[in-house]
């Protein structure tokens, strides 16, 4: 029968694509997440709409969060541009109405763009940033417009004091000034019509207007009666018969040409007589002159320095000199008049309008003090220094150019209306305040309840009540806040409770200070003694370390009483020190003989001359070894070198001794070396327990079996005294730092020069290899000790002879090992086999013994590179050792 299976295999399931992954390009049946992600922002590279975006979305963000997170972005992303698109459109259209109002309002302009800013809209971007432009640009033209209606104004005002003062002059001169003057006010008529014909004419502010139809009424009134009154001084000094204008100047000029005098004039028109005017003399024009040229540079010096006021002030006492002296003086300051007339009336304008503009900042800053945005409200005092500063540039304003009542009205309800807050803060503070003030009266009858509570306590632990005291006085620094004068009211009831609560803390402290006084007293005693009382200081600080332990002090005030207490004992202290250096300092004469050979170990050093650093080191060791007092003290120490060897053979009889008196007592047998042990190195097995020392019964013996504890120490102790006395007398510091420095200078000095020799050397011996010229080989001392003359004769007739084939791989191998440096990588394997072959000779001796000869069989062969190198770095360790 078959083996096979009767049941019917079920085909594995396969699992149906995405509907979605036709349209993401297979981002549903990716295998990981990370190719699921790169799939995605393919595909939203395609720029998807809305709809396809919230599908993909719903349905992969339940499988894959992190590949929805750049789906979710894009959707946000699409958001964010309709809701500034709508934002955008929407502050658009009221740019555009604003624009296509007949009257544009320059707060209204400004107020657009500060509201759009707030809203988020993209101002940056069209088409709000070509309307804000267009908003700008129709704002500066009606400011320019409101200034020129300023500068049309003073012009008018010039135009009419030109007339004032012709009037004053004679008739002939107004007649030949008369077509100037009627070109001037026809272009200021032109100019004026232009600007009401301007398209932003009715955007200008209404008081300009009127300003300007004002001027030209003044103006056309004056300018008419002057035409008129000139026309009828012209008639009448053709017709005697005419009657004579109305000008007083003209009418005088007119009867003296007629031949009648002025009183008949004035007696005609008047019924009471008139006095007529004095002849003009000399020192009336001087004076005339004087005065005016005061007035002008009166004028002048407020109009450079921009005083508004002031030169408004100044040109208005001009005019009215002008009106007593303008006939008496000369065409020349006349210009200089008009020229500073026209410079202070512009001067006013501008000054007027600036002032304007600055007071309408200010009264967009106060009221936008309640229009902040959520979270950025200003509270009671930063809305009270606001209001304040506000204020305050105000009267500075008010200060440069006339006052401008609307626009106050404007500001100050404003202000009002924000100070509703401050109000309400300082009420807030008021009821803190009242609060704070309970606290601090609580406070200061708490202290004075503490102060009899502890002043009826017999003993007083000074610490915890300075403790006490100082948290009394944080609690009143943290009260709260209260007004100057309420502050001004409690700090004198605050003071006297705490003087009363801390009087005897103070009394107390008042008392360790003089007991303290008195130690300072006593350590300037003790310090200035001759000698020097280790006991007494101790006693001493002891009992200044319990007085301060006891009576707390002011910190700053406590140090510095310890460190008057202290000063003469560390001065003693230092005294001690002092003499002790200078003991130590002043050299014998076997530490100036020290000092001088190691001085002259240095120099040799210096040199780079091994024998004379090997002679004057020998020269150091006599003068460490040479004693301190010559002849005389070499017999005393070889006594003590006697003594010493005496009471060694002393000590070891007395040993013996104890040895035989042992109970039990074997020949000691001459102990063999060990030269190798093995253990038991099984598991599990038993370590061999150490001897334990035997003990006798003698009470004065060790346990250890080393015989009387006293025998030893004294044999130990002679032993230190004769070598003491065979090394001489202790160096002093100087000399034994330089003999050491001198020493270990000497030593390092010595090792490089011998590393220099072994380097040249070798160089040598491999360029003789390389040339096969024995010549260059070095001599038996520059090798060193290491190498025997034998060596040397053997390496010198393999250099010699001709250069043998094939070289001897083994004899370098053989050179490395006995050197212990590393192998190439290709020769490892030659060198492990190598190894084994001489673990197998047990006879044979080991390449540390026969490197000389395995040197010479190298330089059998030809030198090449590798090999050149393989022998320098083994050579290097061999001669080295």
């Amino acid at each position: 029968m078959s083996d096979a299976s009767d049941a019917t295999p079920v085909p594995a399931k396969t699992s149906e694509p995405h509907p979605l992954d036709a349209l993401t390009g297979g981002a549903f049946s990716a295998a990981t997440s990370g190719e699921r992600s790169a799939r995605i922002r393919e595909w939203l590279s395609t720029q998807p709409g809305v709809e396809k975006l919230q599908e993909v979305f719903k349905e992969l963000s339940a499988r894959d969060k992190g590949a929805a997170r750049a789906v979710r972005e894009r959707l946000d992303e699409i958001r964010r541009a309709e809701g500034q698109e709508a934002i955008a459109a929407e502050w658009a259209a009221k740019a555009e109405a604003l624009l296509a109002a007949a009257k544009l309002n320059i707060a209204d302009a400004l107020a657009w763009q500060r509201d759009a800013a707030k809203a988020g809209a993209p101002l940056s971007r069209e088409p709000l940033s070509v309307l804000k432009q267009r908003l700008n640009e129709r704002v500066k033209t009606i400011e320019d417009l409101q200034h020129r209606v300023q500068v049309q104004r003073e012009a008018a005002v010039l135009l009419a004091q030109r007339i004032e003062v012709l009037s004053t002059k004679p008739w002939k001169d107004a007649q030949s000034a008369l077509e100037l003057l009627n070109a001037d006010v026809g272009r200021w008529q032109e100019q004026a019509q232009a600007l009401a014909d301007d398209s932003a004419w009715p955007s200008v502010e209404a008081r300009f207007p009127a300003l300007l139809d004002a001027s030209r009424t003044q103006l056309l009134v004056v300018w008419e009666a002057f035409q008129s009154a000139l026309a009828q001084a012209v008639l009448a000094a053709e017709d005697p018969s005419a009657p004579l204008p109305p000008v007083p100047v003209w009418s005088d000029e007119l009867r003296q040409a007629r031949g009648l005098p002025p009183e008949a004039g004035a007696a005609a028109k008047t019924p009471a007589p008139r006095p007529s005017k004095p002849q003009a003399t000399p020192e009336m024009r001087e004076k005339a002159l004087q005065a005016v040229q005061e007035a002008l540079a009166k004028l002048e010096q407020e109009t450079a320095q921009g005083h508004g006021k002031a030169s408004a002030g100044a040109a208005t006492a001009l005019r009215a000199v002008l009106k007593v002296h303008g006939k008496l003086i000369d065409a020349e300051l006349e210009q200089k008049v008009h020229a500073a007339l026209v410079a202070a009336g512009e001067l006013e304008g501008w000054q007027r309008w600036s002032a304007d503009q600055v007071r309408e900042d200010l009264v967009a800053r106060a009221e936008a003090l309640l229009r902040r945005p959520e979270g950025q409200s200003l509270g009671g005092r930063k809305m009270q220094e606001t209001l304040r500063q506000l204020r305050e540039q105000w009267k500075q304003a008010d200060q440069g150019a006339p006052a401008n009542h609307a626009l106050w009205k404007k500001f100050d309800d404003a202000c009002n209306a924000a100070h509703k807050v401050v109000e309400g803060w300082l009420e807030k503070v008021r009821a803190e305040g009242a609060e704070h003030r309970a606290q601090r009266l609580a406070l200061i009858e708490e202290v004075n309840a503490w102060a009899q509570s502890q002043a009826a306590a017999a003993a007083q632990d000074w610490k915890s009540f300075s403790r006490a005291l100082h948290q009394f006085a944080e609690r009143w620094r943290t009260g709260g806040h209260v007004s100057e004068k309420m502050f001004a009211e409690l700090q004198p009831l605050w003071k006297q409770a705490l003087a009363a609560a801390s009087a005897p803390l103070e009394a107390a402290q008042k008392a360790s200070l003089e007991r303290r006084h008195a130690m300072i007293d006593e350590a300037g005693a003790l310090g200035a003694a001759p000698g020097l009382r280790i006991d007494a200081i101790k006693a001493l600080q002891q009992r200044w370390q319990a007085e301060a332990q006891a009576v707390p002090l002011d910190r700053k005030h406590e140090q510095k009483l310890w460190d008057a207490f202290r000063k003469p004992i560390d001065e003693a202290f230092n005294r001690k020190s002092a003499e002790r250096e200078r003991s130590a300092s002043e050299l014998s004469a076997r530490d100036r003989a020290v000092l001088e050979a190691s001085k002259a170990l240095e120099a040799a050093n210096a040199s780079g001359d091994a024998q004379k650093i090997r002679g004057a080191m020998a020269a150091l060791e006599r003068a460490l070894k040479e004693p301190a007092g010559g002849s005389g003290d070499s017999e005393n120490l070889d006594k003590k070198a006697d003594q010493t060897i005496d009471g060694q053979a002393q000590a070891a009889t007395d040993s013996v001794a104890d040895q035989n008196d042992a109970p039990t007592s074997k020949p000691v047998s001459a102990a063999r070396p060990v030269v190798a042990v093995r253990g038991d190195d099984r598991p599990g097995a038993r370590k061999a327990a150490p001897a334990q020392p035997t003990v006798t019964g003698r009470g004065g013996d060790r346990r250890d079996g080393r015989g009387p504890r006293d025998s030893g120490m004294q044999g130990r102790g002679r032993e230190r005294d004769g070598a003491a006395a065979a090394r001489g007398p202790r160096l002093g510091d100087a000399a034994f730092r330089a003999q050491r420095d001198a020493m270990e200078h000497a030593q390092g000095a010595l090792r490089k020069l011998a590393a220099q020799a072994h380097g040249e050397a070798l160089t040598q011996l491999l360029s003789a290899w390389k040339s096969r010229d024995a010549a260059q080989l070095p001599s038996v001392q520059e090798l060193g000790g290491k190498v025997p003359p034998t060596a040397r004769t053997a390496w010198s007739q393999a250099i010699a002879a001709p250069a043998a084939g094939g070289g001897a791989p083994e004899a370098l191998l053989r050179l490395e090992i006995a050197a212990e440096v590393p192998t190439p990588a290709d020769q490892l394997a030659a060198r492990r086999a190598l190894q084994l072959q001489l673990l197998t000779r047990r006879n044979d001796p080991s390449p540390a013994q026969t490197w000389t000869q395995d040197v010479a069989r190298v330089l059998e062969g030809a030198s090449d590179e590798a090999g050149t190198r393989r022998l320098q770095s083994a050579l290097k360790v061999l001669l080295g050792k």
